[in-house]
């Protein structure tokens, strides 16, 4: 049986084994604790959603590299085209020589990326890049400088970014001071109403206090220059703002001439059933940013405008050494093909169905701890809480159950800025058996840790 369509398996005492114990030795004398780590673990090698370590142990993988990995590990047509491209060249710096693979891929993105009229794309190599260059751009096309993001918003680790990003530990303490002219605003959280009320009398509260009190306090809307969101909040812990939210957003944005960012970065590339998650929407933004599973693990990151944005800037002003590398692009272009061609949305429709049913089933189980679920397509995340009224939120719990996982073949992540979150970003070629063998690991660790 081939790694892809193999189980999980613990082989060794515990995890990590002995293999994994001794490297993780190296790594703790030659690597800072500021880079973070999830499973104490070393990769051997790794296909579709499983992934062996040094020891033998295999895993089954509900990460997907946060979210880079959409196509599954080690994807042997990727593989094959950036093979096939490094015999060709690597980098000739898209500043110095042209070559196929980048305007190509702008072509595709272009034609796939939901912004009306004609667009134009840029490659960087991160997310935060590509969220710094769309900042950029907003100031540039509409010559002002104000930005909003919004709480429990992700944008990076780089210092534009961080001005973007909510929460403050681990990403913002003691790196300040930070780029100004960021405003921040309350996110449609509806779980945890910022303002006490339910979704089904709260009148849309949330958007209208925009007009009613927030530019009359704190920022004009003459001075703004875009507004940024997620079409659902990564880091933040899978928040889905209620689509009439975003709608008035762009009501806003059309009245005063801001401009709408969708940071795609995460649920970008079929991740939610559709290939952009802000297709969900009814309007559509005047720049996405899109990154993390556009390449199959290779980085590179895209800034897809309206033409008329992406024409303010002059040659020079965006760019790097490094954007758009051949082998990236290459890469890239594979990627969007595969997906096309096998329908990858389909594949996360599919799988979400499969994984919100198991959901519901631990929200019944558990109904102490459970405190919320949530989630499109493959994209998903569950809540956890001391207690159902108060919604105090279950951190420890949740470290603890994350943990038990990792010992028995799962691998999950946290996120939420309580710390109170497991989100589910499974590869979308994870086969059903491998899917509800994790579940059934989940529901154990749950059991387990809440005794």
């Amino acid at each position: 049986m081939s790694l892809s369509t193999s189980l999980p398996k613990i082989v060794t005492d515990k995890v990590p084994g002995p293999k994994s114990a001794e490297l993780l030795k190296v790594r703790k004398d030659n690597v800072t604790d500021a880079v973070g780590m999830l499973a104490p673990v070393f990769v051997d090698h790794a296909e579709g959603a499983m992934v062996q370590d040094v020891d033998g142990n295999v895993f089954v993988d509900f990460v997907a590299g946060i979210g880079v990995l959409n196509i599954g590990h080690s994807h042997p047509e990727v593989v094959e085209a950036v093979k096939a491209q490094a015999e060709r060249y690597f980098a000739p710096n898209i500043n110095v020589f042209n070559y196929a693979e980048y305007p190509r891929l702008a072509e595709k993105l272009n034609e796939i990326i939901p912004i009306d009229g004609p667009k134009q794309t840029i490659l960087v190599n991160t997310g935060a890049e590509a969220d710094e260059n769309a900042v950029k751009l907003a100031r540039r096309f509409t010559g002002r400088t104000e930005i909003i993001s919004f709480a429990g918003a992700f944008h990076g680790r780089s210092y534009m970014t961080m001005a973007l990003t909510a929460k403050v530990k681990p990403y913002k303490f003691d790196f300040g001071p930070l780029p100004g002219g960021v405003h921040r605003f309350p996110f449609p959280y509806c779980y945890r109403c910022p303002y006490g009320l339910s979704k089904e009398s709260c009148g849309l509260h949330c958007a209208k206090i925009f007009e009613e009190s927030y530019f009359l306090e704190y920022v004009a809307p003459e001075s703004v220059a875009a507004i940024i969101l997620e079409p659902i909040q990564g880091e933040g812990g899978f928040i889905i703002p209620p689509d009439e939210f975003v709608t008035a957003l762009r009501g806003f944005c059309d009245k005063y001439g801001i401009l709408l960012i969708a940071d795609e970065i995460q649920t970008g590339y079929a991740r939610t059933g559709k290939l952009f998650a802000c297709q969900y929407w009814d309007v559509r933004p005047d720049i996405v940013v899109s990154a993390k599973s556009v390449a199959g693990g290779i980085p590179v990151a895209c800034v897809t405008a309206r033409k008329d944005i992406m024409e303010s800037v002059h040659p020079g002003e965006l760019g790097g050494t490094y954007c758009g590398n051949a082998l990236a692009t290459a890469s890239a272009l594979k990627v969007l093909e595969i997906m096309e061609r096998d329908d990858y949305c389909a594949k996360a429709r599919h799988i979400g169905e499969i994984a919100w049913a198991r959901l519901q089933e631990l929200e019944k189980k558990y109904p102490a701890v459970v405190g919320n679920i949530r989630g499109r397509g493959a994209m998903l995340a569950i809540e956890f809480v001391k207690d159902q009224k108060t919604k105090e939120p279950a951190k420890d719990f949740t470290k603890a159950v994350i943990a038990e996982c990792i010992q028995n073949g799962l691998v999950v992540l946290g996120a939420g800025v309580r710390d109170n979150n497991i989100r589910f970003l499974m590869p979308l070629v994870i086969t059903d058996e491998q899917l509800s063998a994790g579940f059934d690991i989940l529901d154990a660790a749950i059991a387990k840790v809440a005794g």
